[in-house]
Order: structure tokens, then C-alpha cells, then sequence
């Protein structure tokens, strides 16, 4: 079975910086783009951040430029987000996302609270 997992979550005060993990199995890792979501309390799904399969090329969404970095490490079947200068915006539900052949899998995501 298709599993992405996700860590690294938890309280920060602004400005401060944390880094999530994703680790996925049961899919051929090293061979798809992967994708970063997040979820504020009662707001909608925000795509954060796309990386390409060799992880040479990231894309980010408008709100995290420059301060978010995705990186990924295909030995390890691991995703990472380096968050810097995290602000009480950041305030969400972190998930990786990996889509096979039309279909999305995620998994629970992992916390991020900033907050003094």
C-alpha cells in the first residue's frame, strides 16, 4: 500500500525555524514529483510547494517564497521542508502529497503552531 508520513511538526516561536519530514513507501518514490499542502483551522487546502523527481527544481507558493525550501533525499524515500522565519501564519496542518496515475495520496500531516 501507498504511504507518504509526516514529522517534524510543533511549537515555534516567530521567526524561528523548523524542518518536516515525509517519508513515503510503497510506490517507486524516486520516480514522481512530491507536493507539500497545508491546512490552517477552518480554512481550505494551500499548495505550498512542488519538487521535481531528482529534487533539482522546486517551485513555491507566493506566501512562503524564500523562507520555505523543499529538498528531498530519494536514498531515504524522505521529503523535507525547511522552514525559516516562520511566521503565526504558518499556523497549520502540514501534509506531503504524492499523486499515481490521477490518484492523490497524503498522509496525516504533522502540526505546526507559531506562536509566542
Amino acid at each position: 500500500d501507498v504511504q507518504m508520513m509526516e514529522s517534524g511538526g510543533g511549537l515555534v516561536q516567530p521567526g524561528g525555524s523548523l524542518r518536516l519530514s515525509c517519508t513515503g513507501s510503497g510506490f517507486s518514490f524516486e520516480y514522481y514529483a512530491l507536493t507539500w499542502f497545508r491546512q490552517a483551522p477552518g480554512k481550505g487546502i494551500e499548495w505550498v510547494s512542488v519538487i521535481n523527481e531528482r529534487g533539482f527544481s522546486a517551485t513555491y507558493a507566493d506566501s512562503v517564497q524564500g523562507r520555505f525550501f523543499a529538498s528531498r533525499d530519494n536514498t531515504k524515500k524522505t521529503l523535507y521542508l525547511q522552514m525559516n522565519n516562520l511566521k503565526p501564519e504558518d499556523t497549520a496542518n502540514y501534509f506531503c502529497n504524492v499523486n499515481l496515475a490521477g490518484k492523490d495520496y497524503r498522509g496525516q500531516g504533522t502540526q505546526v503552531t507559531v506562536s509566542s
